[in-house]
């Protein structure tokens, strides 16, 4: 049997996000890339045998967390939905290789935070104040 290439998968600590184009950096965790189709179930007449057939499908939850800057742009989206103003947006998570070069891609779309975490704070604590982002969208699609 010959020997092949080795493939190795790529590691999960290298990733950028992009929301409408503009890539917004330090992520520490990106967790929700999960898609799913609902099951229908159903019987004929006399038959014992229950049918499935897909459903509609559901896509999950994008949860971002990154360590607090002075940057307020994510928790200002967040709050225009609070105040009433739809603000949808694409965006996409993007793996990178180990030279920094794209290797696969999630696409999101129409997507607007659902909800916003503030750090927890300690006063004898010493660790990064990490806030957290949570996008409900309404698409979700490998394209790379």
């Amino acid at each position: 049997m010959p020997k092949g290439t080795r493939v190795d998968p790529y590691k999960n600590f290298n990733f950028r996000v992009e929301i409408d184009s503009m890539t917004i950096a330090s992520f520490s965790e990106c967790t929700g890339l999960e898609t799913e189709v609902a099951v229908i179930e159903y019987r004929e007449g006399g038959d014992f045998l229950t049918r499935k057939l897909p459903g509609r499908p559901n896509y999950g939850d994008i949860t971002l967390k990154r360590g607090v800057t002075k940057s307020g742009e994510l928790q200002s989206w967040h709050r225009k939905i609070l105040d009433g103003v739809l603000d949808r947006r694409n965006g996409s998570i993007v793996l990178l290789d180990d030279q920094r070069n794209e290797v696969v891609r999630w696409n999101f779309s129409n997507a607007f935070p659902r909800r916003w975490e503030g750090p927890g704070l300690r006063g004898d604590g010493n660790e990064i104040a990490i806030e957290a982002l949570v996008l409900c969208c309404e698409g979700i699609e490998r394209v790379s």
